[in-house]
């Protein structure tokens, strides 16, 4: 399964359990660990994924950051954690103390769903004010996927990061001060544009008679573009070939849901397997019937099968022979209890 799979699967994950986490140790276990699980570390492993690390602040001991990413038992990566339904804006300065005082070159404040990345760019070895990356886990952009993978454990360089760090922070403020002039143009901004198309003394009442016909005209060129695409993409789909009608006898496929508890169940088998297996090396497909979780994502290579209904739950497990074996469950987590038998199914194929 390719990285921005597994990460839009997790949106799906972190969309069903937002309502219902209340604290903020719920939120890390539910939700924020899983994220960095799926990101490659072993949440489990305090040589790789250390909870409550020390970070001393000057004369203050024994001060804690909430998880820290360690490589050769050095942290490269501080995580500082709030409740699901915090705002983060008033807690970046707990973690700008903290980053001061280690050899961390990255810090990411979090709720579990907004991941915002911070770094030296403007001073060495102290955080910048702004994040260089802000990640929605429920507002995924493409772009953004792409970045975040970089923090994935398998391909993560602190070199190859850096260099990208400054592009990235300074085209988000780009971007946010261009939407902030949409809203309300500044006196500066509506001098640039009077100085090309007006020749007289831009004093403030020109200012302000040309700052909402500044906006208005901007705000309709970007919607006028928009529409221009729209358009365009609209009438190169109806001069394609229309597709082959399907016979009336032909029943339409039933929509797959991949539910909560499937989900769930990936992510402990997943869990189960780390030590054996890397995680990425496990894949689900679903069906009608069950969720299939695959080795390398080779369906002749089926680790388990998990049929989950509102009535049931069974986990499925193949013999050397191939053959089905079911073993009822009377929840999800009981998955925890044949650890063994999937080490050992996995094993036939390694």
């Amino acid at each position: 399964m390719d990285f921005i799979d597994q990460i839009k699967q997790f949106s799906k994950r972190v969309e069903g359990l937002k309502e219902t986490i209340a604290t903020e140790e719920a939120t890390k276990t539910s939700i924020i660990m899983p994220f960095f699980s799926t990101m490659g570390y072993d949440v489990f492993n305090p040589m790789e994924f250390s909870p409550e690390f020390v970070a001393d602040v000057g004369i203050k001991k024994g001060e804690k950051v909430d998880y820290a990413i360690l490589n050769d038992g050095k942290p490269v990566i501080l995580i500082e954690c709030k409740w699901i339904g915090e705002q983060l804006d008033r807690h970046d300065s707990q973690l700008f103390r903290y980053f001061g005082t280690t050899c961390a070159k990255f810090g990411i404040l979090t709720n579990g769903i907004l991941y915002r990345f911070y770094t030296d760019l403007d001073e060495p070895n102290k955080m910048d004010d702004t994040p260089f990356l802000e990640i929605n886990i429920l507002d995924l952009k493409d772009a953004q996927v792409a970045e975040l993978k970089k923090f994935h454990k398998s391909v993560f360089n602190v070199d190859e990061i850096l260099n990208v760090a400054s592009e990235l922070k300074y085209s988000n403020e780009i971007r946010q001060f261009f939407a902030a002039q949409l809203q309300e143009p500044s006196d500066g901004f509506v001098r640039l544009f009077l100085s090309n198309i007006y020749k007289g003394q831009k004093t403030q009442n020109v200012i302000e008679k040309f700052r909402p016909i500044i906006k208005k005209s901007l705000n309709q060129f970007i919607s006028e573009m928009m529409n221009d695409k729209i358009k365009n993409a609209l009438k190169n789909a109806e001069s394609a070939e229309p597709p082959a009608e399907v016979p009336e006898e032909e029943e339409k496929p039933p929509k797959i849901i991949t539910t909560e508890d499937e989900l769930e169940g990936f992510f402990l088998i997943k869990n189960l397997l780390k030590d054996l297996v890397p995680m990425e090396d496990l894949a689900y497909k679903d069906t009608e019937s069950y969720l299939a979780v695959n080795y390398k994502n080779n369906t002749r290579k089926w680790v388990c099968r998990l049929v989950f209904t509102p009535t049931q739950k069974v986990l499925i497990l193949p013999d050397e022979n191939k053959k089905a074996c079911s073993f009822p469950l009377e929840s999800i987590y009981d998955l925890n209890n044949y650890r063994e038998q999937l080490v050992e199914v996995v094993s036939r194929y390694l």
